[in-house]
């Protein structure tokens, strides 16, 4: 019975299924340990606050996820659009009148429920889905710059350059991962040049006119400034160096009480504090194996779209952890970027759901598709008579 039941309503990759419920696991305690210190401190001694917070918030995730699974992924070519067209706004609300937080103004506040909100998350997954449409729709006139450059230009340098207004890394990683897709999309070199001199230069402009230049430039200052380690960093290394091999086991990092954003931008760290190298070994594991059903999926549509939207939400979602995990040990410099699935959040936990969901959805169509012309074949097969 109870497998019948996850046949009928987990459908998709069963493998990627599993990894996103280990990712979840480890998120729940990890998350529960790195905010003991501060839950205790703010609200008299409620060290479960966050927990049941943070784990009603993936449970969140993980519904919005099966949602996304269950429609069919071509919807989200239509939809793509009128979500490019509604985070414009948002985008531009949230920069003016936005909650600020750590001296950036990202969030929307939802009235009612006192939800912050980040308008990015919404059009980088948007963003990623209509560049995964137009590719598709122009592979046959992909050379034809009216068709194929202009749009895909105009949509990128836009929320790019709107991002980068309060959110630097966030922009980063978004036009890298635009970037990466429209190489995938086999669109011509000189195409991919223009629109990368056009988008540094807006972005270049959006960061000056912004509220992060003065952040990013001292990040890098101090990330090529090999005479002194930023305190963020500092922490991080001796969370990692204390942690060794098999770490201090679950619940007993000392460095949450020092490190900022334990919870967040440097749980990789807590993670290694407290399961050691190999803890930190399996959650680099989980990501490319997550990276690699992704990958199968893309190999396994049986539309452009399909392979192009699965590869643009798989490399987002990895190379942000990757990104996350690179800067706890010291190999990039500091940013704002979540882990995902791992880190404490709301919005980031609903949009990656909403992500994979996707790439669920793209493996159950096309599953669906094979499977119906499977036995279609057969049954005709079953209507020839045998010869003598």
């Amino acid at each position: 019975m109870v497998k019948q039941w996850l046949q009928k309503n987990l459908q998709g990759d069963p493998v990627l299924w599993g990894i996103v419920l280990m990712f979840s696991l480890i998120s729940v305690a990890v998350v529960y340990s790195a905010t003991g210190t501060l839950a205790y401190k703010s609200y008299e001694g409620n060290t479960e606050y966050f927990l049941l917070k943070h784990s009603s918030l993936i449970f969140v995730g993980l519904a919005f996820m099966w949602a996304a699974h269950k429609i069919n992924y071509r919807y989200y070519s239509r939809l793509s659009l009128v979500a490019l067209v509604l985070s414009v706004p948002l985008l531009l609300f949230a920069f003016f009148w936005g909650s600020n937080i750590n001296d950036a103004s990202r969030w929307i506040t939802i009235p009612v429920i006192n939800q912050t909100f980040q308008p990015s998350d919404l059009a980088k997954l948007a963003l990623i889905s209509y560049l995964a449409s137009m590719l598709a729709k122009v592979q046959l006139q992909v050379k034809d710059w009216r068709k194929t450059l202009v749009p895909m230009l105009l949509w990128t340098v836009a929320i790019c350059g709107l991002i980068a207004l309060t959110n630097t890394s966030t922009a980063v990683l978004l036009f890298a991962t635009c970037m990466l897709l429209m190489f995938i999309g086999r669109v011509p070199f000189k195409y991919l040049m223009t629109v990368f001199v056009i988008v540094i230069i807006v972005g270049g402009l959006a960061l000056w006119a912004g509220q992060r230049l003065e952040t990013a430039v001292s990040r890098v200052e101090a990330f090529m400034d090999k005479s002194e380690t930023p305190f963020q960093l500092e922490q991080s290394y001796i969370a990692i160096a204390t942690g060794g091999v098999v770490g201090k086991g679950p619940g007993n990092s000392y460095q949450r009480n020092l490190l900022p954003h334990p919870y967040s931008d440097f749980i990789f760290a807590i993670i290694i504090e407290e399961y050691g190298l190999w803890g930190g070994a399996v959650v680099l594991f989980l990501y490319l194996a997550l990276l690699y059903r992704g990958m199968v999926t893309v190999v396994n549509s049986t539309g452009a779209f399909g392979g192009l939207l699965s590869a643009g939400l798989s490399f987002s979602l990895v190379i942000q952890g990757m990104i996350n995990m690179g800067v706890a040990v010291g190999l990039g410099p500091i940013t704002g970027l979540p882990l995902p699935l791992l880190s404490m959040g709301g919005t980031s936990l609903i949009f990656t759901g909403i992500s994979l969901g996707i790439i669920l959805s793209v493996s159950r169509t096309d599953n669906e598709v094979k499977n119906a012309a499977v036995g279609a074949s057969a049954g005709i097969n079953a209507r020839v008579p045998a010869h003598a």
